[in-house]
């Protein structure tokens, strides 16, 4: 019976990783594809690629989402420092709901949040473009730096601070000497992954862009209106590629580090 059990576990799982990834291997092989009719495969080449290289509306997108995924990525990390560090001095019975309330947007259906930030902003009357485009990034990004950092800060050794503050150490200096440098693996983490999550984000983005200013995840939504091309299944197998990288990055960066062993001189 069990050896029947771990079968059929594997062929779930094996079932539900072929329905996951073959889409997006399909897609990576066809953009070298040398037909232009993305279904039909007419051999190997790159000449997509190159197409792509020589669009220049497309390298403004481009631009246009690393200056967006920067942005946001830096006002996300202040914030959800910050915040974090306020809620781990904070003892009250609220602190549960206030935990929940931070990490709020991440649950919240971007469709949701677009029409709301749509909303919000048009009250405000901001002129639509890259101001919108960062704020709304922002507020979508700040739980991930927020969630990182506060299970650093659970997991840090609170008698570093104590000893610092023993030997007469100030809290700015506690801060910049002991706890910043402690949770800097945590905040590089999740600007990484904030960067990752606004360079590809698509629905908020199409509720609070403006007309002069298009991201890259726009214009390819655009584009596969008139039909997905070789061209797209490139740009979109770079994007891939990218966002494998940055999510890399973000777990290496976010890795419990062993302390280096101690030397002590009698």
């Amino acid at each position: 019976m069990k050896k029947t059990g771990f079968r059929f576990s594997y062929l779930f799982m094996g079932l539900v990783l072929v329905i996951m990834y073959l889409p997006i291997l399909l897609l990576v092989i066809y953009s070298f594809n040398e037909s232009k009719i993305s279904s039909v495969w007419g051999g190997f080449s790159l000449k997509w690629y190159r197409d792509l290289f020589r669009d220049e509306d497309m390298f403004e997108a481009l631009w246009n989402s690393i200056v967006l995924g920067v942005s946001s990525s830096l006002c996300a990390g202040v914030l959800g420092t910050l915040g974090a560090l306020g809620m781990s001095k904070i003892r009250c019975k609220a602190n549960s709901f206030m935990e929940y309330m931070a990490t709020l947007p991440i649950m919240i259906p971007e469709i949701i949040l677009g029409m709301v930030f749509l909303a919000f902003f048009s009250l405000l009357g901001l002129p639509f473009g890259m101001t919108t485009l960062i704020l709304g990034h922002t507020a979508f990004c700040v739980p991930y730096i927020f969630m990182l950092v506060k299970a650093r800060l659970v997991g840090m050794d609170p008698s570093l601070a104590e000893a610092a503050r023993d030997l007469g150490a100030s809290e700015p200096r506690v801060f910049w000497d002991i706890t910043l440098p402690l949770l800097l693996p945590a905040i590089a983490s999740g600007m990484v992954l904030s960067f990752a999550m606004s360079f590809d984000d698509v629905i908020i983005s199409l509720f609070v862009t403006g007309v002069n200013v298009n991201t890259l995840p726009i214009r390819v939504y655009t584009q596969i209106k008139t039909g997905v091309t070789p061209e797209i299944n490139a740009l979109c197998t770079l994007m891939l590629g990218a966002t494998l990288l940055l999510v890399g990055i973000s777990v290496w960066l976010g890795r419990e580090k062993k302390p280096a062993k101690a030397e002590v001189d009698y």
